[in-house]
């Protein structure tokens, strides 16, 4: 069964109506303090937030608690609306935009079959974990994790082959976008719908709401490869001109090609896929760091000291989430064109 929010074509419609206060917000323990950042008020000295530099962009984090299941994305939008400034990129992970939209399963409700449990065993357990992850050099840690795989990863490849497809639960993990990590018991989040209607849905709040014009990327952690000109990802979706929806072989050439980061799923604006890509993946460096980051189901015991399926919504309360982050580009003076005015003069 999938939680849906009540007419979901509306997408998010709680958090773009434009009755939406922004008053009420109080964002004042949200920010916590690391060795390498700074801290700075906006011009009108409503918000203290904190912002780290790194080469030519200012990264700054919107942290929040976590957003629940058919929860609007205010704890998100308020502070963006107060913070970012023009030609910002607010880029904001997957997860938390399905989880707003109702976007998740209880694996509990999927009896596994023989298929699933052949994929989850046998396939993925064994034949991935002991010859095809050694021999196509992937990751030691998924490796790893592989050889680990519960008697609980048969509901999940049931899931997957319902709802996405036998070429993408031939996928050994991670597949098509399933979040296990980030949601409470045996649920898990898909991924959201129609997530460029969505970015452009939150950048026009954004403009309504503020008149300022940020670029809203959504984002997935699964990995976007490419050969020569050609991009290509195992996920259902992503922006042009990245080809989607490949499932397990996209997964497999990719190992022969180069791993790019990230994949942009949704995007408000047209914007060249190089600069998508290195957008993305400088919010996913900056989330990966973080000691709350829980991108697997093994991170799960180590940051909440709980199993997956015993996690609790107060759990996920307990920590600090960083769901999207605003990246700034720095406004660099033209040193050659200052040189050019002080020659000039007398």
């Amino acid at each position: 069964m999938i939680y849906m929010v009540k007419n979901l074509n509306k997408e998010i419609k709680n958090h773009l109506d434009e009755s939406s206060d922004i008053k009420g917000c109080d964002l004042k323990s949200r920010y916590f303090t690391e060795t390498e950042s700074k801290f700075k008020s906006n011009p009108e000295g409503k918000y203290k937030y904190k912002y780290i530099e790194k080469m030519d962009y200012i990264i700054i984090p919107i942290e929040t608690d976590y957003i629940e299941p058919n929860e609007n994305l205010d704890k998100i939008l308020h502070p963006v609306l107060d913070i970012a400034e023009d030609n910002d990129y607010l880029v904001i992970s997957e997860t938390p935009i399905a989880i707003s939209q109702g976007r998740v399963v209880d694996e509990m409700d999927y009896e596994p079959g023989l298929k699933a449990k052949f994929l989850a065993i046998i396939w993925s357990k064994y034949i991935w974990g002991y010859f095809f992850g050694p021999l196509l050099g992937i990751k030691k840690r998924t490796i790893e994790n592989l050889r680990k795989l519960p008697e609980e990863s048969k509901r999940h490849k049931e899931v997957v082959l319902q709802l996405y497809g036998l070429k993408h639960a031939l996928k050994p993990a991670s597949e098509a976008g399933i979040d296990l990590s980030n949601a409470p018991g045996t649920l898990v989040s898909l991924l959201p719908e129609n997530p460029m209607k969505v970015a452009k849905k939150i950048a026009k709040f954004i403009q309504d709401s503020s008149s300022k014009n940020v670029n809203v990327l959504i984002i997935d952690t699964d990995a976007t490869y490419k050969r020569g000109d050609t991009y290509f990802t195992g996920l259902p979706t992503a922006i042009y001109p990245i080809k989607s929806n490949k499932g397990v072989i996209a997964y497999i050439l990719g190992q022969f090609f180069e791993n790019v980061g990230s994949t942009p799923l949704g995007s408000s604006m047209e914007i060249s896929i190089e600069k998508a890509l290195k957008i993305a993946n400088i919010v996913e460096d900056y989330q990966k760091q973080l000691s709350t980051n829980m991108d697997t189901i093994h991170s799960v015991s180590k940051v909440l000291g709980s199993d997956k399926d015993n996690v609790t919504i107060e759990d996920l309360n307990s920590i600090n989430h960083t769901p999207a982050v605003i990246i700034r580009e720095k406004k660099i003076k033209q040193k050659s064109e200052i040189g050019k005015i002080k020659r000039s003069e007398p």
